[in-house]
């Protein structure tokens, strides 16, 4: 049985075959053994942190929901190939793993060297994404639609609160900061305007290649080696 019958995320199916479910079956297929491999084993180093730290409800929640906005933006560009794989996912997570060292910030000790190495990470797997056959519209939905979640997710009290909680009402420091409730709600509004807008555009049918003439090279840059309308 073919990738486009098992589910396959493919535009024209998506949006004039009323088949919005492919928008998530997609998450769950992978184009071979050695790609279901790399994104298992990514999912382990990425997920396993996270679970531990939020639980499984949360990240999960995260996972499939940056799932859908990569397999979303992946549809506006990417409309006359199929696309398969959790990367978007993926992705995700390592957005919100991004958001949620920004948000709780203050806890951290070595801040400045994990936000580094996490911002290498992200780079390096990005770059990966412009060769050819690499979906890197959906690793790019993937990873903004997790950065916007773990702001509204991933929130932990800010230092001293735990300790503090037992004394008067009076003298007890919010469980928040200002700073992370104004990440809350901006990010909770922007998920929203994307997930809107996003499917509005893609059930009209229309193609974001239109709308942004260079946007194709964040996917594929053509060079001598390889052609990106393969």
């Amino acid at each position: 049985m073919g990738l486009e019958k098992m589910g396959a995320l493919e535009w024209y199916k998506v949006v004039h075959g009323n088949q919005a479910w492919r928008l998530v079956s997609c998450i769950w297929l992978h184009a071979g053994v050695i790609h279901l491999l790399a994104n298992m084993l990514s999912l382990v180093f990425i997920g396993i942190r996270l679970e531990q730290q939020f639980g499984f409800v949360r990240v999960g929640v995260i996972y499939l929901l940056s799932g859908i906005g990569g397999s979303i933006l992946s549809c506006l560009f990417i409309q006359r190939n199929i696309s398969v794989g959790a990367s978007g996912a993926l992705f995700g997570l390592l957005g919100a793993m991004l958001s949620e060292l920004l948000t709780n910030w203050t806890i951290y000790t070595n801040k400045a060297a994990a936000l580094l190495t996490l911002l290498v990470i992200i780079a390096i797997n990005l770059a990966v994404g412009i060769l050819p056959h690499v979906d890197n519209f959906a690793h790019i939905g993937g990873f903004l639609t997790g950065f916007l979640l773990g702001f509204m997710l991933l929130l932990r009290p800010q230092f001293g609160w735990v300790e503090r909680r037992r004394l008067p009402a009076n003298s007890l420091k919010s469980k928040y900061t200002a700073c992370q409730v104004i990440l809350w709600i901006l990010a909770t509004v922007l998920l929203i305007v994307w997930f809107v807008v996003g499917l509005v555009m893609l059930f009209k049918g229309e193609n974001a290649n239109e709308k942004c003439g260079w946007c194709h090279y964040l996917s594929c840059v053509p060079t001598s080696r390889w052609n990106c309308n393969n």
